[in-house]
């Protein structure tokens, strides 16, 4: 597809102190959350709930990656990564993460995000629905280690926990 009309790059997110000037640049959640449950609603009724999930997985992928590359690029250290993230993910209101437990050497991770931009306060819907969120952390992680991860929310806001826990292991490479 040669005639991508919006290949993501951090340009396409603007200046925000010149386009907005008096708002800066905050808003409430109620307007991201609008936005995510919209585009949601709409792919699911054109392409169901597997190929949203998939979507919103990629699109979670690329921005974890693209993330990672703006803030994070050249940290070769795992706790200067951690700290470097949490930091930023804070800052920017995304969430508190926190790493449960950490094996470099065999890839596994548990991370937890508290506060989280997708899903905390929601209705208790018996489901897990960060789905975009997997794709987010898989992508900072293969950014940091050159490595294949699969991330798999474990716990959910949506389905009674508090914070939200993800599993992260390294896949073997064929």
């Amino acid at each position: 597809m040669s005639d991508r009309k919006y290949k993501f790059s951090w340009d396409l997110i603007g200046d925000i102190e010149l386009g907005r000037p008096n708002l800066g640049p905050m808003t409430r959640i109620e307007v991201y959350r609008l936005m995510q449950f919209v585009f949601r609603d709409a792919l699911e009724s054109h392409y169901g709930t597997a190929q949203t999930d998939a979507l919103f997985h990629e699109a979670g992928k690329l921005a974890g990656t693209a993330f990672y590359n703006k803030f994070c690029q050249g940290i070769t250290d795992l706790n200067e990564f951690v700290r470097t993230l949490q930091e930023i993910l804070r800052e920017l209101g995304i969430g508190i993460m926190r790493v449960e437990s950490a094996d470099i050497e065999k890839g596994s991770f548990v991370i937890t995000m508290s506060e989280d931009l997708d899903c905390s306060g929601l209705p208790e819907l018996d489901y897990e629905v960060c789905v975009y969120d997997e794709g987010f952390i898989a992508g900072l992680m293969e950014s940091f280690t050159g490595k294949k991860f699969k991330v798999k929310e474990v716990d959910c806001w949506c389905t009674g926990d508090r914070t939200c826990r993800f599993t992260a292991q390294a896949q073997e490479t064929a």
